[in-house]
């Protein structure tokens, strides 16, 4: 009975995130980079999969994703590539930060 609670918790707080997840011009997010608050997601993880493990405070995960270079700050040099294409991204916010992931 409890596994399924926490399950079905952990499905409404995945869908939660799911739902706040949006397509998003670069430009609309550079005072957010400029206060060093952008996390770039690597294309072969799951966007609300870090978002639900940093909202989680899944420590060891988020350390695994960052020591493997899977999810990191963005580069300056990233961030000048993005606004020269006019990128869009998905991006969802985790306070404090926003995470982002070029689509596929």
């Amino acid at each position: 009975m409890i596994e399924k609670l926490l399950r079905q918790d952990r499905e409404l707080k995945r869908a939660k995130i799911n739902s706040e997840t949006a397509r998003i011009p670069w430009l609309e997010l550079q005072r957010f980079f400029a206060a060093g608050k952008v996390m770039q997601v690597s294309a072969g993880l799951d966007l609300v999969d870090v978002a639900y493990a940093m909202q989680q405070d899944d420590v060891e995960q988020v350390q695994q994703w960052t020591e493997t270079q899977q999810l990191g700050l963005v580069a300056d040099d990233q961030a000048r590539e993005w606004i020269s294409n006019e990128s869009s991204l998905w991006a969802v916010v985790v306070k404090p930060w926003v995470l982002v992931q070029e689509p596929d």
